[in-house]
């Protein structure tokens, strides 16, 4: 009777202990490895987007994927290892990948625009700038909506998907931009001489770039008179100076010269 139940007792070690024995030492093995293997693509992969001088947000962001996706990879293995069968497992993350996509359409779409304009970076936080109807500075470029305080310093975030499919003004890449205004004259003033006054006094305003020079040209004219094109350029940071401080200027200079208001003519025919 003991003989029996020893015999049982090492049949049952010998067919289900010792194999799933192994099957533990090699699914622990399997995991061991698989970390190690895993810590040395991350500082690869990390040394690799240090050099390129990718983003911190898009580097951190590539970084927790790849460890998350390599970990899925690995979990995998070590179900192949245990016997467990691993296509139905695949089967159902695909499965659950599709449900998520669909269920976070937008989310996704912004997330992927996020990732495109961080890669090729229309615009950094700091630029001014004019999208999906939206002016101001950029505070914050997030993998799913950019944060923009606007001129009246109003924090609006929009959406990633709406900017990139949008037209992008970036006031901030160039060196320099021009402030477009007008001088409206009255028929009885020399538009050439207002031309040259305003030259000099537009020149002398605070901020105003010599080069390229100011420009004074005649714009259009209309039933009030002449009206002239005052355009001076400046760097993007003084451009609301320069623009009210060019207005005071344009006044100014024409009170000085004495310039008559302007005012509309009509051509009045009398009946015979």
């Amino acid at each position: 009777m003991e003989q029996d139940l020893v015999k049982q007792a090492g049949t049952l070690v010998q067919t289900y202990l010792v194999p799933l024995g192994w099957k533990l030492l090699g699914a622990l093995a399997v995991w061991v490895v698989g970390g190690w293997i895993i810590r040395l693509l991350r500082v690869g992969l990390g040394r690799v987007l240090t050099t390129r001088q990718v983003d911190r947000t898009l580097a951190s962001y590539v970084d927790a994927s790849a460890n998350v996706l390599m970990k899925v990879l690995v979990l995998i293995a070590i179900f192949g290892v245990m016997g467990i069968e691993t296509t139905s497992f695949a089967a159902l993350l695909a499965a659950v990948g599709i449900a998520i996509g669909a269920a976070w359409a937008g989310l996704l779409s912004n997330f992927a625009a996020g990732v495109f304009l961080m890669v090729l970076r229309p615009f950094k936080v700091g630029d001014m700038i004019s999208a999906a109807g939206v002016l101001g500075d950029v505070k914050e470029l997030g993998l799913f909506v950019t944060a923009i305080d606007t001129l009246d310093n109003v924090r609006v975030h929009v959406g990633n998907a709406k900017i990139f499919s949008d037209v992008v003004s970036n006031y901030t890449t160039n060196a320099y931009r021009r402030v477009d205004l007008k001088a409206q004259l009255a028929h009885s003033v020399d538009p050439k001489d207002a031309m040259r006054r305003l030259r000099e006094s537009v020149a002398k305003v605070p901020n105003v770039l010599t080069e390229p020079a100011p420009v004074v040209e005649i714009l259009e004219f209309n039933p009030m008179g002449t009206v002239l094109a005052v355009r001076p350029f400046c760097h993007n940071d003084d451009y609301w100076q320069v623009y009210f401080d060019t207005n005071r200027t344009i006044q100014e200079t024409g009170a000085a010269a004495g310039w008559a208001a302007p005012e509309t003519r009509h051509l009045v025919r009398q009946g015979a």
